[in-house]
Parts: C-alpha cells; structure tokens; sequence
C-alpha cells in the first residue's frame, strides 16, 4: 500500500483505515505501461474499467463538428479516471496518454466494495467528481471572459494545485510534458497564441520557462490576475458518514496555511 498513489492521494482529505486503504489498493493491482500520445479509450466505447493512473498524465478530448479538438480532463497520478463516466454505458470522451504512463485498469463493478462496506470513501468520489464540474466550469468561465494570457496563467496554477496534492514538496516548479498544440486545445487558443502569452508571462517576471520545465516566480500575482480558486486543496467532508478529516487526530492537510 505504501507504494499506491490512489491511497496517498485520498489519504490527503480522510484518515483511511487500513481496510479502506486496502480496498484502494487492490484497484491497482494490475498495470498496463502506455507510450506517449496512445489512445486507451476511444469516445463511444462500452465503459467497462476505469483507471487510476499511475505515473505520467492522461487527458480526455472530443473531437468537434470543424474538426478541432476540445480538451476536456488532464490526469495526474493518483487520479481515479472515469468517475465522470460511470453513469452511462458508453464513454463520452476519448482518453490518451500526455507521455509515457502507467495505468492501473479495474473492472467499473470493483468499486461495489467501496459503496458496500465505506460510506466515507464513497461519498469522497462523490465529491471528487464534483470538484471535476467545478474546475472544468472555471476553465469555461476564464475561456469565456479572458484573453490568452490570463487562460494560460489559469491553467498553469490548475496544474501546479493538483500535483501539490501527492507531491506537496513541489514548490513552484514542475514539468509540463504538454505540447503547446494539446494545451492550447484545453483552454481555446492556437499554439501560437499559448507561445505569446508564456512568452509574456516571462516577461512580466511571472513565470520561468526551461524546455518543459515551468516554474512560478510571482504566484501571488498570477493568482489575483485570475482571481484563482484552488479546487483541490480542501474538500469539505464534515459531512462524510462516519468519517474522520485528517485534521482530527493529525496535522492538517486540509487547510492551506
């Protein structure tokens, strides 16, 4: 269990017990390597398994009537993949992998032990699912209302806030294995407009750019520019049955200092 990062990652908003913890586990007990820029999971496919992700990140796409293509979901490890799909028979979006990844595939009918035995786990993906509408209608509310820059700048502190959840040691620097076609295509800009807006991210002292490797220097400043919500950090689980906050009892990692 130690080395599950679907259980490092859930253990950041609960106190799992070890049966919880072994129920999470057990969801990665298979793998399945995949190269960069694989598809796993085609639009339109039976959704018979669902995915923790392992190592590398994933993103979810539809193609549109003209052709292009919209960037919907970007995984990184520790993510449980396909909550947003287990309502309907067939998946809405296709999956593919960013870079090189490693999958953990689990029958959908798995997660019956979770509903069955834990209330709290359950209703935490309930939640997680949740927190997926909120960040993707953030997303649609910058497209909507900003210029390129301020998309970028939104987008780069999503990243930063979901990889401090499993990597809270990260700092202000991290890689980016996306191209700037496939981040371009996640907040509706060509690669030419994403290229500007990291360039003058870089000039406004903002921001330092080392092949894939980004790091914030003024995240205080990208943060009001934006107005940023960080989603993840805190889940609100007051209300989870039966359940105990990593608050209660240890060092909080629910509230950012």
């Amino acid at each position: 269990m130690a080395n599950s990062c679907l259980v490092e990652k859930l253990g950041h908003y609960l106190r799992l017990s070890p049966n919880d913890a072994e129920r999470l586990a057990r969801l990665e007990h298979e793998s399945e390597e995949l190269p960069a820029q694989s598809l796993l999971r085609a639009a339109g496919a039976p959704v018979r398994r669902l995915y923790v992700v392992k190592r590398g990140w994933l993103y979810e796409y539809s193609h549109l009537p003209n052709g292009s293509r919209q960037v919907a979901h970007i995984h990184y490890p520790g993510d449980l993949v396909g909550l947003t799909d287990v309502a309907f028979e067939r998946a809405t979006l296709s999956l593919a992998a960013v870079s090189d990844a490693t999958v953990c595939p689990f029958p959908k009918s798995a997660l019956d032990q979770i509903f069955i035995h834990s209330p709290a786990l359950s209703a935490l993906l309930f939640s997680l699912g949740m927190v997926e509408h909120a960040v993707l209608s953030d997303r649609l509310r910058i497209m909507a209302r900003s210029g390129a820059v301020e998309r970028v700048t939104h987008f780069l502190l999503e990243v930063v806030s979901r990889l401090r959840i499993t990597h809270p040691d990260i700092g202000e620097g991290f890689s980016l294995p996306m191209t700037q076609e496939l981040l371009g295509d996640a907040i509706g800009l060509s690669n030419v407009y994403v290229s500007r807006a990291l360039s003058e991210l870089q000039q406004r002292g903002w921001i330092e750019r080392r092949a894939r490797r980004i790091r914030l220097l003024n995240e205080d400043a990208m943060r009001a520019a934006v107005d940023f919500n960080d989603r993840h950090f805190r889940i609100d689980t007051s209300w989870f049955p039966g359940a105990l906050s990593v608050s209660e009892g240890a060092p909080s990692l629910s509230l950012r200092a």
